[in-house]
């Protein structure tokens, strides 16, 4: 039976990963910081589902965390067939006014982390000629919208790299771009999204099933939502000064979609 690996994995998107693997047969290694949650995931889908869940608490900002995941990746007698990056939070406020260590803990978890995981995920897939890696990214990474939309624009080039690095290997690598996605994020962080009109909100079930068609389909790059899809494409076409000006003055990333702690 295949298995997949996924981080963040007991809230939002990550969840939403974590029921459609499942639910398509799927063992799963659950990783996030919240033992119980993870437990309590765990126990649901292995009652719903007769699959097998292992969990692996790790604070992915830690590094020794990290890397104890990585090695879980990297065990060819377990082998891990589709790798699911998706833990990741933002920091609110201009960049000169947070803590720096904040900055660097979410530099760490969307930056390093998938960087390491992914790389300790490969040679194994490479190696059986078979295999899925899906970073989820953000439509943010195609604006200027302070440093949580610089981490996912690296997220967007890096999957895009790897995955041209990689063809012809029978392993894919995806970036997952969605936009404003129902999760608890919002109602946890404090934040008044009521004057969002609802054409923007994404469902976290239909980026998952829109991730993995891309998948399937051999595309690097998935952009959830028709509505999305016009506005990456605005934003990757229009000049450089109304791209930053349209992602200025913004406390909280426009399009950060699932930033909360996982």
């Amino acid at each position: 039976m295949a298995t997949a690996l996924i981080t963040g994995a007991t809230a939002g998107i990550g969840a939403a990963f974590a029921r459609r693997l499942a639910a398509d047969g799927f063992d799963l290694v659950l990783v996030a910081r919240d033992v119980d949650r993870l437990e309590t995931t765990a126990t649901d889908l292995q009652a719903r589902h007769r699959i097998s869940v292992e969990v692996l608490p790790a604070d992915l900002s830690d590094l020794d965390a990290c890397d104890r995941v990585g090695a879980r990746l990297a065990d060819t007698a377990r082998p891990i067939d589709v790798l699911v990056n998706n833990a990741g939070f933002a920091t609110k406020g201009s960049f000169v006014s947070v803590d720096l260590t904040a900055e660097q803990n979410m530099l760490d978890v969307l930056v390093r982390a998938t960087m390491r995981l992914t790389h300790a995920a490969l040679p194994a897939m490479i190696e059986r000629g078979t295999g899925s890696v899906i970073n989820v990214s953000s439509v943010a990474s195609f604006i200027a919208s302070g440093t949580y939309s610089a981490a996912k624009a690296w997220v967007t080039v890096f999957s895009e790299s790897i995955d041209a690095e990689l063809r012809g290997s029978g392993v894919r690598v995806t970036a997952l771009c969605p936009g404003y996605t129902h999760t608890e994020f919002h109602d946890r962080a404090g934040l008044e999204m009521g004057s969002l009109p609802e054409w923007l909100w994404l469902d976290a079930d239909d980026v998952v099933a829109a991730g993995l068609k891309s998948v399937r389909s051999g595309r690097p790059v998935s952009i959830p939502g028709v509505q999305y899809k016009v506005l990456a494409a605005l934003a990757r076409y229009s000049p450089r000064p109304l791209v930053r000006r349209i992602g200025s003055g913004s406390s909280v990333n426009p399009m950060a979609n699932r930033a909360r702690r996982k």
